[in-house]
């Protein structure tokens, strides 16, 4: 995989960038001015990045995922993991037949348009082709399971699966000694 070199991220134009960040030549950066990315995160190939995203330290965004910030903004916090062809949306057109819908459209038209941010914290991780819908937090810890569709915030270090997602059972949070360690080796 090619990354972007330092030139080339400053020449993006981001809000801000930390030290060691990876983004792939083959991801695609829309509104660069919005985005910010910490320390040590990683961009892989056919990603697209738009509107206001908020990436923390630690953070890996793996191949084909779409993160569709607009105004209301995602956050992955740090030590977070978006597996292959992952989905967030900050917002989505009503489906009820009320209004009109698609981009194209004039709001006054679609005007039940759903808006909210969405929140990933810390330690967690997001299973391969699953879709997070506006509005949604993943409290600290969450991990969910591949082809699931979050539509309601999660409870912390807990394990969720399906359409929609639900818990299935508890998280361990033995990786909490490994980060105080890597901390520690890092003197982060």
């Amino acid at each position: 995989m090619a990354y972007l070199t330092e030139y080339e991220l400053k020449e993006l134009g981001l809000k801000k960038i930390g030290k060691n960040v990876k983004i792939s030549t083959k991801a695609s950066i829309y509104n660069p001015e919005l985005i910010e990315i910490g320390d040590n995160s990683r961009i892989d190939d056919f990603c697209i990045i738009s509107g206001k995203v908020i990436i923390g330290r630690n953070v890996h965004i793996t191949p084909f995922c779409l993160l569709a910030g607009g105004e209301e903004g995602i956050i992955l916090d740090d030590f977070t993991t978006l597996a292959y062809g992952v989905t967030i949306f900050t917002r989505s057109d009503d489906y009820s037949g009320e209004t009109l819908t698609n981009s194209t459209i004039p709001i006054k038209y679609r005007y039940k348009t759903i808006k909210a941010p969405v929140i990933v914290k810390r330690f967690s991780i997001v299973g391969t082709r699953s879709v997070i819908f506006p509005g949604v937090v993943l409290e600290e810890g969450t991990a969910v399971g591949a082809m699931s569709l979050v539509n309601k915030s999660t409870e912390p270090w807990s394990i969720y699966v399906g359409i929609p997602a639900k818990k299935i059972k508890d998280r361990s949070k033995d990786l909490l000694k490994q980060f105080q360690e890597y901390i520690n080796d890092e003197n982060i």
